[in-house]
């Protein structure tokens, strides 16, 4: 008979780290609330919009909000709504793929890192920590020079910079489960680093990877927002609250709405996915919560 009373050769199941009674932090709900927004914009983009959003409309520039535009006209007699609406699809897009590669290339490195140890996990660490000397921003700057400024290399640059994080976080978390009993049964049953690392570590530490998306989300917004501003991410000729605040910042006197709605849309955004992934961090591991 193994530990448990589970006979010899049979796996007790993986309990769950940080278990204990769990409080919904207020942060959750409203972050949850504002990602539910944008996420609301960018499908509703899908199906409607009031006008096309980079058709140039047969009325006046600068409109403020009135009964036909919403939110006004910008300087090229667009409206600035259905830019705003049709911009919530291009931040979202931006944010998954980039999380997406960052997840995908650092939790099986922060993983390796932890189960292997030795001079191949200090490599893999050591790397980490050059990668990390290059922020998101800069790194998307270098590759938008040398391959040119466009959606999609921002969403690779910014995927690439935030590997680090993703390793770093999940190496530590991976580092506390292959310390666990059941981790050194799994070992004497015979099982292998695969399956060790399948079935016990990495969904122990789901949740901090979770947590760090959301998070990392809120950085790809800022990031590809800030190369729009700069000219280097989403063109011209598509929509993109960035994008936008490029187009407006001549007019901030004249015209402040053009300003304000975009940046306000960027703020919101930001604020959404940092609160959600500050309340799923309280909600997923007890011992963080806030008395």
């Amino acid at each position: 008979m193994s530990e448990a009373g589970s006979p010899a050769g049979m796996m007790p199941s993986t309990p769950v780290v940080g278990t204990g009674r769990r409080h919904l932090n207020p942060s959750l709900f409203v972050g949850g609330g504002l990602v539910l927004l944008v996420v609301a914009m960018a499908l509703v983009s899908y199906v409607w919009t009031p006008y096309p959003p980079m058709r140039v409309l047969g009325t006046e520039a600068y409109q403020t909000p009135n009964a036909d535009f919403w939110l006004g006209t910008d300087r090229f007699r667009r409206d600035v709504l259905s830019q705003i609406l049709v911009g919530a699809r291009t931040t979202l897009y931006v944010g998954v793929v980039a999380v997406g590669v960052a997840a995908l290339v650092g939790v099986p490195l922060g993983i390796l890192a932890a189960m292997s140890g030795g001079w191949l996990g200090q490599t893999v660490m050591r790397a980490n920590d050059i990668l990390l000397a290059f922020p998101a921003l800069l790194l998307a700057i270098m590759f938008a020079a040398l391959y040119g400024g466009s959606t999609q290399v921002a969403m690779i640059a910014i995927g690439i910079a935030t590997i680090p994080s993703f390793a770093r976080i999940t190496r530590s978390g991976a580092l506390g489960v292959m310390s666990t009993d059941y981790v050194t049964a799994a070992r004497a049953a015979g099982h292998g680093p695969f399956a060790i690392a399948l079935r016990h570590v990495l969904p122990n530490v789901a949740g901090l990877v979770i947590v760090q998306a959301s998070v990392a989300f809120a950085i790809a917004i800022l990031a590809e927002a800030a190369l729009a501003y700069l000219g280097l991410g989403t063109p011209t000729g598509q929509a993109s609250w960035g994008r936008m605040l490029y187009e407006a910042q001549s007019t901030l006197r004249s015209a402040p709405h053009l300003v304000l709605v975009p940046g306000a849309a960027i703020a919101l955004a930001v604020l959404g996915f940092n609160l959600f992934g500050d309340g799923l961090r309280d909600y997923l591991d007890p011992k963080l919560e806030r008395r």
